[in-house]
């Protein structure tokens, strides 16, 4: 529900190589040419706090790194960012474009590392004290494909997986979008920048009309 005054907080997931970057910023160009306050940020990083933790997860030089050192890293990064940009934005009645949150830890760390999904999303909940996004856009892309995108120029720890464990990934973004209807809209991610751009549009400006009606 959107209420006047109340701030809307928007994440973007999606495997490696979907592109969520380039809609990101093409969605903030587009809700700003509407008057909209809109705050991008993304984690891991977004604080001093959190692009420091971000070097440390995406360092390939790191491949030993614990599953759970790896799921805690995530969450502090997260937890900065919330108290940090996220509440203060939304508090002020912004609205937040976020390039990831606690579904990428269901994801990726969930059904990609194989932990506990219910231990993630408890960690979930502490670490951004209650925090969710109001609507959720997964870009989806087959798991070689967005691979091979991301890979054209650099491997980060986590793109050094074998594509099995980004298969997984992109399965486990599937069933949470199958878990919460209301929040999360999967979209093909093939294709355009323009055309992705008019599917994603879509789908905000009904979220805009439904929260208006409320």
């Amino acid at each position: 529900m959107i209420r006047e005054n109340e701030g809307i907080f928007i994440t973007f997931e999606g495997i490696e190589g979907a592109g969520k970057s380039t809609q990101i910023d093409l969605l903030a160009d587009y809700l700003e040419r509407k008057g909209y306050d809109v705050v991008v940020t993304r984690e891991p990083g977004g604080t001093g706090i959190g692009e420091s933790t971000r070097e440390i997860l995406l360092n390939p030089d790191f491949h030993g790194m614990d599953f759970l050192t790896e799921l805690f890293l995530y969450a502090a990064s997260r937890a900065q960012l919330v108290s940090e940009i996220i509440r203060p934005a939304l508090a002020a009645g912004k609205t937040v474009l976020c390039d990831r949150f606690a579904d990428s830890s269901l994801a990726y760390q969930g059904f990609g590392r194989g932990l506990p999904l219910d231990r993630i999303e408890a960690l979930n909940e502490w670490a951004t004290q209650g925090c969710s996004p109001q609507l959720t856009i997964i870009l989806s892309v087959p798991a070689q494909h967005g691979l091979e995108r991301a890979t054209r120029t650099f491997t980060d720890r986590i793109e050094k997986e074998a594509v099995d464990f980004h298969q997984r990934v992109k399965c486990g973004y599937e069933k949470l979008a199958g878990k919460y209807p209301d929040r999360i809209h999967l979209v093909d991610a093939l294709g355009g920048p323009d055309e992705i751009k008019r599917r994603i549009i879509g789908i905000v400006e009904e979220f805009l009309e439904r929260g208006k009606q409320r």
